[in-house]
């Protein structure tokens, strides 16, 4: 009787057929595994049984990689319940504003406490110290300059702006996309400091793939969710 000392002889390393891959126990489901291991235990040499070491050997071998492609599974349900969430709170953002790294404002119509509709654009200015004053400055995307005004004195930190849209002849300027800045006054002289425009987020894309959320915002450009300084 021919015997079998180990379940690898059911799968000889070399590939007499071609190209075709010999099979291993990591290719193996739980019912192609026990099918073997019975066979094994029919045919071995009753002279010769197996021993009981290399015996829990293969179970232990079988086991470890079960378990990883049970892990590998859960941790790949966990990812599609993280990306679903992430895409759900993403959705959530739709028509807030959030701060990011661009100073390209929408001028546009939003509505008061009394629900009464007007021009707004909204920025802040960011002071890294204490100042003695400062300007705002809004220009259009030619590069004209249509408003400004003077910034409070500041002990430093963040300081929110509102424009209403109107220029220095308090005419109201058509909605659109414009570029704000500012400058402070520190130690008798003036310094450019950074202004972050606030943007109204339009809708939101959804990289099934990736699980990568882009925010696409209203002056036209997008941004993904993790370049957003804060959220309005």
């Amino acid at each position: 009787m021919d015997s079998l000392t180990s379940i690898n002889e059911l799968f000889p390393s070399s590939t007499p057929l071609g190209n075709e891959k010999a099979g291993s126990v990591e290719d193996m489901g739980s019912d192609d595994f026990l099918t073997l291991m019975v066979a094994q235990l029919e045919n071995q040499d009753p002279s010769k049984p197996m021993d009981n070491m290399q015996f829990m050997g293969q179970l232990a071998q079988f086991g470890t990689v079960s378990g990883i492609q049970e892990l590998n599974e859960g941790f790949s349900g966990l990812s599609n319940a993280l990306s679903g969430g992430q895409a759900l709170q993403a959705a959530s953002l739709v028509g807030r504003s959030v701060v990011t790294d661009s100073n390209l404002g929408s001028l546009s119509e939003v509505a008061d406490a009394e629900g009464e509709l007007g021009l707004v654009l909204d920025a802040t200015v960011e002071f890294g110290g204490s100042t003695s004053g400062g300007n705002f400055f809004v220009q259009d995307l030619a590069g004209r300059l249509v408003y400004s005004s003077a910034l409070p004195p500041s002990a430093g930190g963040q300081l929110p702006v509102r424009w209403d849209g109107r220029n220095a002849q308090g005419e109201l300027l058509p909605p659109g996309t414009y570029r704000v800045s500012a400058e402070a006054v520190v130690d008798g002289q003036s310094t450019a400091v950074s202004v972050y425009a606030h943007q109204r987020v339009d809708s939101v894309a959804v990289d099934g793939a990736q699980g990568a959320v882009t925010l696409n915002l209203a002056n036209g450009s997008n941004v993904a969710l993790e370049q957003v300084k804060q959220f309005l």
